[in-house]
This record gives structure tokens, sequence and C-alpha cells, in this order.
């Protein structure tokens, strides 16, 4: 069961902002979602990426104002269902959705799939539900994103069989979602409240998804991590940096890693649409 990966959006930012001694030129970060053909639980989705709900139609002051800051460029032939339906596989098809975390950019299109188990942080989604909209925007959620029912179809992580596998020490490896050991949950905080990872160890290099631990592969490297404006943003800086440093040594000892929003093309990404 392999991974595979498509491009929502692109939001441009100075290169500067996301890596340490980048460059103050542009650079066009992809928003990633993915998709497992799962054997037996169906098409599962690795958050939604950015989509029309964000960016379009009814929406909260709040809303309209974060996607004019940011100014998602959507890519139509990346939007999830354009994805699915290529694959012969509709909306309502969809058996699963895997958060990693409660940013607009990884549930924006949660609504389209109604029938869709939700698997995500449970301990931050009932913060999520108990907050008020202040509170929720301090942390960059938006609740009108998200399904009215998601109370009902939410399975969450601390529920789930722990995971058995061997995982270096940097990294804590905390659910088995299907019980298959195929795909894993890693803790990766301080990007975002309940943020995680999904770790694939039985492909033949392991595969470490680590969302947004970064924006750009190379901030991993000694020293390239971001400072000012981007530590403002994290949930917890100081957290964030021990967690570049675990992602970083997972890949020292011959991992692969992946990132939301880095801007090159990765190995498991999907080929563009003709």
């Amino acid at each position: 069961m392999i991974p595979v990966f498509a491009n929502s959006a692109t939001v441009r930012t100075r290169e500067s902002f996301v890596l340490r001694g980048g460059r103050r030129a542009p650079v066009a970060l992809q928003v990633r979602f993915g998709l497992l053909e799962h054997p037996t639980v169906g098409p599962v989705l690795i958050d939604t990426g950015y989509t029309h709900e964000t960016v379009a139609g009814p929406r909260s002051a709040a809303l309209r104002t974060y996607a004019r800051i940011l100014r998602p460029r959507l890519h139509d032939a990346g939007q999830p269902a354009a994805v699915l339906a290529r694959r012969g596989i509709g909306p309502e098809d969809v058996a699963a959705v895997i958060l990693t975390h409660f940013h607009a950019d990884h549930v924006s299109g949660l609504r389209q799939f109604p029938n869709a188990r939700v698997f995500a942080c449970d301990r931050t989604f009932a913060r999520i539900a108990a907050r008020g909209t202040l509170g929720n925007l301090r942390h960059g959620i938006f609740p009108e994103l998200l399904p009215d029912d998601i109370a009902t179809r939410l399975t969450g992580f601390s529920t789930l069989p722990r995971a058995q596998a061997d995982v270096p020490k940097a990294l804590t490896a905390v659910a088995d979602l299907f019980g298959d050991g195929h795909v894993l949950t890693v803790d990766l905080p301080g990007h975002a409240e309940g943020h995680v990872g999904l770790l694939f160890p039985r492909l033949d290099t392991p595969l470490l998804y680590a969302c947004d631990t970064q924006w750009m592969l190379s901030a991993l490297d000694p020293g390239r991590a971001p400072g000012w404006p981007a530590r403002l943003i994290a949930d917890d800086p100081d957290a964030g940096m021990a967690t570049t440093r675990a992602v970083a040594a997972f890949r020292a000892a011959g991992g692969q890693v992946m990132l939301c929003h880095d801007p090159d093309p990765a190995p498991y990404d999907m080929e563009p649409a003709p």
C-alpha cells in the first residue's frame, strides 16, 4: 500500500521567511494532500488541502481575511474531487480522512466527504469544541470548515491500538490507524495543537510524512530552520525545533521524509493531470 500525494494549491511567500538564509525572492509552496487505497478500508485521504470552501462562498469575516492574506491559488486539477475522479472514485466513496491537524489548509474540503470516518487527535478536537471563536482563531482554526456531524464521525487517535513497529527513538509512534502496521501516527509537536505525521514503516524505505514540521525540506538541515516571523505562528516554537531535529535524525538514518509544503517535486507526488 503506497501513498500518493496531490497538490491542491500554491501559496507564495518570501523564501527567507520559511528558510534561514533563504533568498528574498518568492517561493511557491505546495499544499499537498494524500491518498491511500487501502485493500479492506477503501479510499482514504490524508488531509484535504485547500479547497473552494476556504476561498469562495459564504464565510466568516475571519476566514475571508485569512484567504486575502495568504491568497492561495487553487489548482483545479489538484482538487480532491478531481484527483479522485481520475481514479474512478466519487466523494461519497471516500471511507476515511486522516487529519494531521486542524488548520484550514488541511481540513478545508472535509465537508465534501459525507461518508468518511475522520481520524484525528481527539484531545485537540475536544479543546476546539470547548473554545469560543476567538480562542480557536488564536490557534489558526476555523470550526466552520468542519462538518456539522464531525463529533459522531470522529475516531480519536487515543482510541486506536498502540503502534508496535520499531520506530527510531527520536520519534514517538502513537496509533496504528488500521491495525495492520502499515500506517502509524507519529507525534510531531510544535507547529499546531495535536500535529501528527504519518509513518509508513513497511515500504522498502520507511517514509515519514512529516506534514508541517517545516515548510521546506532544506529547513531540516542544521541551522536552516526559520526564526522570526515563522516562530510567531507556531503553537510551541521550542517543541517545533525539537521535532525538526527528530525528523532530521530519521532522515539521516536513511528514512524518507516528505512535507506538505515543500515546493520541489517529491517521489510520492502524483503525475500532474494532462
